[in-house]
């Protein structure tokens, strides 16, 4: 069976997908991921949600907790879409310092979940320390890197790969991957 038909819909039926964030960034990547996935039309609306969660995550389970909330707060403020997604970026610390990664948590129609973390970066000792002291990572990455709002740019990780990898990129592979049990509705 396959997921069109799973799910009653032509392949001429646009999916509606909404993100729990209108941070243009988490929206153009979350359009960009569904319309390579299921190769169709796509309606993405950002809304403003929210995540439940302190501005700056610290950990996993608080992270995917965002994202859980995001997703959740935007099923409840419109039933009507066919998918609801949270994305939230986090921090943690081990022995080699402080790092970024983020969680895709997307949430059906049909009420099943799925969930996927993008790859872990290193952050800089300037950056660490800003955060240590209770900043959200943006607003560090603006102060230490001259820049302003790089959170709805290419974030930490365009400004530390220097564009090699943007924000865009970092989360879309990771959206992809969160959808592979809705790609693959017989397997999961």
């Amino acid at each position: 069976m396959s997921f069109r038909r799973r799910e009653n819909l032509k392949p001429s039926d646009k999916l509606l997908v909404l993100v729990g964030s209108k941070n243009p960034v988490k929206v153009a990547c979350t359009e960009d991921a569904f319309t390579r996935a299921f190769n169709r039309p796509i309606l993405v609306e950002g809304i403003n949600v929210s995540s439940g969660v302190p501005d700056q995550p610290i950990g996993e389970r608080e992270t995917l907790l965002g994202a859980k909330n995001r997703a959740y707060q935007s099923r409840d403020v419109f039933p009507e879409a066919n998918y609801w997604v949270g994305i939230e970026g986090g921090i943690d610390e081990d022995e080699k310092g402080m790092f970024a990664f983020a969680w895709m948590f997307i949430l059906g129609q049909n009420g099943k979940t799925t969930q996927a973390k993008t790859g872990t970066f290193y952050l800089p000792k300037k950056v660490s320390e800003l955060v240590s002291q209770g900043m959200e990572l943006g607003k560090a990455d603006d102060l230490i890197f001259e820049q302003e709002n790089s959170k709805q740019q290419g974030g930490s990780v365009g400004l530390l790969t220097q564009g090699v990898v943007n924000r865009d990129e970092y989360y879309r592979q990771a959206i992809i991957l969160a959808l592979i049990p809705f790609l693959n509705p017989d397997l999961f």
